[in-house]
């Protein structure tokens, strides 16, 4: 119903940067939080980034400085602008939304497929 599509992932070398963009299409009434998410193989998905509605931000302490997350709400797309990347960033990266769809109370969180961010030494 919903479908969440990330773009402008890639290979970039060590304190180069990147700009990802996720986009919201389906059934949507109206989005509220959206963030970014970040995995490698082993491990837990983390936070990286969240955006409230309103534009309220909270950051990883790891990328605090370094990303900056941002959204277009009539477009229903977040974005997340990473500078001065480093290889411990090397991840795949996955967006969410917490989604009301219409006809229905209650908000569910839809994630994209991810994309991958490599940074090289």
């Amino acid at each position: 119903q919903v479908q969440l599509v990330e773009s402008g992932g890639g290979l970039v070398q060590a304190g180069g940067s990147l700009r990802l963009a996720c986009v919201a299409s389906g059934r949507i009434f109206i989005i509220s939080d959206m963030g970014w998410y970040r995995q490698v193989p082993g491990k837990q998905r983390e936070l990286v980034a969240a955006i409230t509605r309103g534009g309220s931000t909270n950051y990883a302490d790891s990328v605090k400085g370094r990303f900056t997350i941002s959204r277009d709400n009539a477009k229903n797309t977040v974005y997340l602008r990473m500078n001065s990347l480093k290889p411990d960033d090397t991840a795949v990266y996955y967006c969410n939304a917490d989604v009301l769809i219409p006809g229905t109370s209650v908000m569910q969180t839809y994630w994209g497929q991810g994309t991958q961010v490599t940074v090289s030494s």
